[in-house]
Order: C-alpha cells, then structure tokens, then sequence
C-alpha cells in the first residue's frame, strides 16, 4: 500500500502554506486505569473509524504525539505500533504513519457480490484444483460414503489486484462431475447457477483468528505470523443439501466480517442477515 506522497490534514491551510500532519488533541483523556498507550491509540482510532481521517493521511510523529500528550516517545510508538497491528495505520520508512485504506466487509460466501457492492473490484487466481476420496469431514459435511470422489478447488482472491484471501473448496464429484474443467477467475456460485442450476440459499460459518503461516502469508504478500481471519464454511441450495465444504483464510488487516443478529429467547442467537 503506497501513500499518496503527500502529508494531509484535516484542517484548512492558507495557498502555499506547508501542509502538516494531522493535529491530535488528546486533553481531557487522562484516566489513569487505561494504559496511556491505549488511550492515543483509542483516540486516533476513533477519528479513522469516524472519517475524520482520510486514507493515506499522515499522522503526527512519534515526537509530536509524544509533546501533545505528555508521554515518552516509547508510549507514542507503542500507540502507533498497536494501530498498525490492527490495520489502521501504515508505516513508510523516514516518512512517517498513515492511515491505511479501511478494511472491505464480507460475508460467508458471496465474495464477487459484496466486494462489488464496497465498490471495489473482485478477482480470482486458480491455484490448483484435485480429484480425491472424500475425507471423514467431507464426507460428513457434504453427505457422501468416506472416500467418495470430490472435487477440490484452490484458488486466490483478490481486491483491486491486491491479494486478499486463499480459497480452498470442496465439491461433491457427483452433482459437478466436470466442475474442474470450468473453474475460471469467475463467481465459482454464478458458475454453479448457471450450469448446474443450482442456487446456493445458506451458509453455516464458524470464524476463528489465527496467524498466517509462512506458505499462506507469502501468498498474501503479509508477514509471517500477520494475523489472518479463517472461514470453514458449509453452502447449502434450497432443498437443505449442502454441496460445498470451504476453508477460506482472509487477511486479517484488510477484511472484517458484519453480521445481524436477532436474538430469539427460547431459542438463542440466529442469523438474520450478514451484510457488508
């Protein structure tokens, strides 16, 4: 992620005065139970989440931060390092922090639709694909015999050409026998619509935080360990069969997941709607 060569602000400045990184008041914060770094990273953070600061916009220097909220220089690059981590800020060497493009929503499954719905452009890179026996997981998932031919799908999804998630996918040989000759850069769910008439109507997902290992980071273009979001998902179509098992890893500094909730008191949560 490059920026935009140029530090802004979101005050007004007079023609050809210099523009200087953006100003942070930090009066007013002192509460002792909150460690100070947290409390420059919550305010920072609220004004990016807020809008107040654009993507790409410089942030104050880590001397600066430090003057206007009376800490160390170590406490203000631990406030900029805890934002960085989160995925809000970026860091260019002998320029300085700033603030990062704002994480794309998505839901379980439906990838193509809600990057295009955010206004981005979505994309897909067919990494390999496979024939084998289905597994006891498969095979469970997907309602076949333990070793039943399935067909394994992997691919790279992209956002704007950026990478963005690995794709794994799990296909019932028998519903998709010649599935593997028609995996493109596509909506592998516009595929299935159009070809197979079958119309995926619901997800289960279960979501995890984990570290990315090396073959999965160097693939995303992030370092080892950057935190990453992990999707296994079940797809069914309108008659309750479930036909795909996935397993999709996001970047977890560009991607967040939104769900609505309506609370039932007998029977708990349920999934009203996961919208972006």
């Amino acid at each position: 992620m490059a920026g935009n060569g140029r530090h802004t602000s979101i005050s007004h400045h007079a023609p050809g005065s210099e523009v200087a990184p953006t100003s942070v008041e930090l009066s007013g914060i002192d509460q002792p139970v909150v460690p100070a770094y947290n409390r420059i990273a919550a305010t920072l953070r609220d004004r990016i989440l807020a809008g107040e600061l654009a993507p790409h916009d410089a942030l104050p220097s880590e001397r600066r931060l430090s003057e206007e909220a009376g800490v160390s220089r170590m406490t203000a690059r631990a406030a900029l390092t805890l934002l960085e981590r989160e995925g809000h800020v970026y860091r260019r060497p002998a320029r300085g922090s700033f603030v990062a493009e704002p994480r794309i929503g998505v839901r379980p499954g439906g990838f193509s639709d809600e990057v295009r719905r955010a206004g981005h452009v979505p994309g897909a890179t067919l990494l390999h694909t496979e024939r084998m026996g289905a597994t006891t997981l498969a095979a469970g998932a997907l309602g076949l015999a333990l070793g039943a031919p399935v067909l394994v799908t992997h691919r790279l999804r992209s956002v704007d050409g950026a990478p963005f998630a690995l794709e794994m996918s799990t296909w019932p040989a028998v519903r998709f026998p010649d599935l593997l000759e028609h995996v493109g850069d596509g909506s592998l769910w516009a595929l299935l619509r159009e070809r197979y008439a079958v119309t995926p109507a619901e997800t289960d997902a279960h979501i995890e935080a984990v570290p990315l290992e090396e073959a999965s980071a160097r693939q995303l273009r992030v370092p080892r360990g950057a935190p990453g979001l992990l999707l296994t998902r079940r797809t069914f179509d309108a008659d309750g069969r479930c036909f795909e098992l996935a397993r999709d890893l996001y970047r977890g500094d560009r991607s967040e997941f939104r769900l609505r909730l309506g609370v039932e008191a007998l029977d708990g949560p349920r999934l009203i709607a996961a919208r972006a």
